[in-house]
């Protein structure tokens, strides 16, 4: 198997283990490191250019975000997707999602929209291009926002908890959706025309489908 970082010139000698950590989970995050995948750090640190202490680093953040699993005596892994893992969360981000727009649509406003909108842009460039990590991240950054939108403060700690399992489940822009891409970006911005709408059950019932599946 060739290794994702065959490309990655050797990393600065600043910031090593922040650096590292960004290779490794965007190598995740895109699916090149896929899930039940061991991460040897040895061999990362040799494939980086860097020593073993700042990969080990990254790995340990990594496990702290749900991405990665340390096992005793065994190593460290990907994350693999249990589906009723991956169905309980859905459900608990369907029903945050669902009081956060009932609420958000209340706070919606000029700027809000052009937030999220830029949001969207940005995952119809990452759709074209390609980038799938950069799409992980826009999408979560619009979920992300609407909940931060919802005026509760206990909601965005709520999602804060959430988003790293969000992310290890694939629940959020999953890199091995079939479908296409630029649609489900399109997909976000109906999204944002329903908050524009007013209606909060109307807001609430779409993003609730939206996160659990019954719209892609």
């Amino acid at each position: 198997m060739p290794s994702p970082f065959e490309n990655t010139s050797t990393l600065s000698r600043t910031l090593l283990s922040d650096q590292a950590y960004d290779l490794v989970r965007k190598s995740i995050l895109e699916g090149t490191l896929p899930p039940g995948a061991r991460i040897v750090e040895s061999e990362l640190a040799r494939q980086l250019g860097v020593s073993q202490a700042p990969v080990r680093e990254a790995v340990k953040r990594l496990v702290h975000e749900g991405l990665v699993i340390s096992l005793p005596r065994r190593g460290s892994y990907v994350r693999e997707i249990s589906e009723g893992e991956a169905g309980e969360a859905r459900e608990v981000r369907g029903l945050l999602e669902e009081a956060a727009a009932r609420q958000a649509v209340l706070n919606f406003d000029a700027a809000a929209r052009s937030h999220l909108e830029e949001l969207v842009d940005g995952m119809r460039e990452a759709a074209v291009s390609g980038d799938l990590a950069a799409f992980r991240g826009f999408d979560m950054g619009f979920h992300r926002s609407v909940v931060e939108l919802s005026g509760n403060s206990y909601l965005p700690r709520l999602w804060a908890v959430m988003e790293p399992s969000l992310l290890g489940l694939r629940i959020v822009g999953d890199p091995g959706f079939p479908g296409d891409w630029t649609e489900m970006a399109e997909s976000h911005q109906r999204l944002v025309e329903v908050l524009a709408d007013g209606n909060r059950a109307r807001a609430a019932a779409a993003f609730l489908n939206h996160a659990t599946g019954v719209e892609a």
